[in-house]
């Protein structure tokens, strides 16, 4: 019995095939299969931690059980697994490789702290001006004009320059992104988003409970009402048959959030918002280079919100960008909060220039230090996915391997269609499990050394702000003529609230390496190959 046998899974640089083009668990082949070993090799490296005596200890569980004759080598994985001792009985955990470098995230560089200080020197920290021969007014700053012209090349967007329309600027290499406006955060975003689309008093939005709370809360902020709608298990967003069910003479747009970065049902969304006559809005902040058919995310309906969070796909501490399919949608959106950008309107005599002196009373403006993280963090983006992709991409296979279908980990069904992983979440089927509670599934994961937890988002139509009637306060809608106010009831969407309470959250793994991988999936194997054996106390 040799002392090796599961590190040998390790070590021998296996390869995970078909990470960036899933079909099906049995198709691991095409063009399009990345080494996860050669993408860990490529990410950035920061100092490691300690490195535990017992790195490889629970690697070796199968000899301890194995009789001396056995051959762990030829054994399938599942039964190995069967004949290791779970951790939460005694036996050795799965995982105990360092996790902290393997999550670190935003992943500061050199290059970050040069934009800042390229900011910092300018002396310029809030906004631009204009050239004196225009009076010197304030204008957005270069660096915030920098990142909307690089993200509208990025989604395929058009980028102009503005001296071939204004004459004061020829020849300054001043461009501009007519289909792209960067705010202060994603919140802002998504609340200039709702008012260049007209939403106003008494005007339905249909939403998911499913979300963050800019989402949804932001509507009540341009006196329009949410009204929540069920949640398709296949993807996590709305579901676009229960949105049609949810359409009244009210109703004016639905918001479809792409959650952790698993593409809505699109097709099926724009044609129900089409024939209804309802505008779109897309909140793809978790979905920074997800794909639907072979279309970014964001270009699908009529307009899109992005935030830049610290936590998202493209971290600038705090940022958002907002973008549209018209270019004058983007106008109403600076209109509201972007003063400063209507200065130059009056140099083509557009009306909503008269506004350059007051906008609309709000200040939704994008720090030039942000503008400038985000544009090194914007450059990153496709090599950072692509190493967060296989590393997530692996597990899930060998996750839905080991659970025997148990367990839905979201993969991407391929056809153009690909998901991306702000965050890894999962969904358990107990009935496919001998009935095994989620909780004891979790517990016994965690006892293997897994990062295991519940969503952190709470369904948004059980929170007291809604259930408690203080919505009607903030849109200001109480004892408005002819609307009448909905309840919310926090029974109400059923099919939601059980699916939530399936869910099981895994660390999206910025910067894992093959190893700590191959522990997590050995730590699946071992508890779903147990099942019986799991304690339910």
């Amino acid at each position: 019995m040799k002392a090796d046998v599961a590190l040998d899974r390790v070590t021998a640089g296996f390869k995970f095939n078909g990470c960036l083009e899933h079909r099906s668990l049995q198709d691991t082949t095409g063009p399009e299969s990345l080494d996860l070993t050669e993408a860990h090799a490529r990410r950035p490296r920061f100092p490691a931690a300690p490195a535990s005596r017992n790195t490889h200890a629970p690697l070796r569980f199968a000899m301890t059980t194995l009789a001396p004759n056995s051959s762990a080598r030829n054994m399938p994985a599942d039964a190995s697994a069967a004949l290791a001792k779970l951790a939460i009985l005694g036996g050795t955990p799965a995982v105990t490789l360092d996790q902290k470098a393997a999550n670190v995230w935003p992943i500061i560089t050199a290059d970050d702290e040069a934009a800042v200080l390229r900011v910092l020197r300018t002396g310029e920290l809030s906004s631009g001006h204009l050239p004196s021969a225009m009076g010197g007014y304030p204008c957005p700053h270069p660096e915030v004009l920098a990142l909307e012209c690089e993200f509208a090349k990025y989604m395929g967007l058009p980028v102009f320059d503005v001296g071939e329309i204004i004459p004061a600027f020829a020849g300054k290499g001043f461009h501009v992104a007519p289909n792209v406006l960067a705010h202060n955060n994603g919140t802002a975003a998504i609340l200039g988003g709702l008012h260049a689309l007209d939403i106003g008093p008494g005007d339905e939005v249909i939403v998911p409970s499913t979300t963050w709370w800019s989402s949804v809360l932001t509507i009540l902020h341009v006196g329009g009402i949410p009204v929540f709608a069920e949640t398709d298990l296949d993807t996590l967003a709305l579901d676009p048959a229960e949105v049609e069910a949810k359409i009244t003479k009210r109703t004016k747009a639905v918001i479809v959030t792409h959650l952790f970065g698993i593409p809505a049902k699109m097709t099926e969304m724009v044609d129900v918002c089409k024939s209804n006559g309802l505008k779109l809005m897309e909140d793809a902040s978790h979905a920074h280079g997800a794909t639907y058919k072979g279309t970014k995310l964001g270009l699908l309906g009529d307009v899109a919100a992005f935030s830049l969070q610290v936590n998202k796909l493209i971290p600038s501490a705090e940022g958002g960008l907002l973008i549209a399919q018209d270019p004058e949608v983007i106008l109403k959106a600076a209109r509201y909060a972007h003063y400063e950008r209507l200065v130059p309107l009056k140099a083509i005599d557009h009306p909503y220039a008269k506004f350059a002196a007051t906008g609309f009373g709000f200040k939704f403006r994008m720090s030039p230090i942000s503008a400038a993280i985000a544009r090194v963090q914007l450059a990153k983006l496709a090599e950072r996915n692509a190493l967060r992709n296989a590393s997530c991409i692996a597990l899930s296979k060998r996750i839905e391997t080991a659970s025997r279908g148990a367990i839905c980990t979201y993969l991407s069904p391929g056809n153009g269609t690909e998901r991306v992983y702000f965050e890894f979440l999962v969904r358990y089927d107990a009935s496919k499990a001998h009935n095994v509670p989620i909780k004891v599934i979790t517990k016994a994961l965690a006892a293997e050394g897994c990062q295991v937890s519940a969503p952190r988002y709470p369904l948004l139509h059980q929170q007291p702000v809604f259930v408690e009637g203080e919505w009607a306060k903030l849109a200001r809608l109480e004892g408005m003529a002819g609307v009448a106010l909905p309840t919310y009831d926090p029974t109400s969407l059923p099919r939601t609230t059980a699916n939530n309470g399936t869910l099981i959250k895994l660390p999206s793994f910025p910067q894992a390496s093959p190893e700590l991988i191959e522990q997590y999936a050995v730590a699946f194997e071992k508890v779903f190959a147990n099942l019986d054996s799991l304690p339910t106390a």
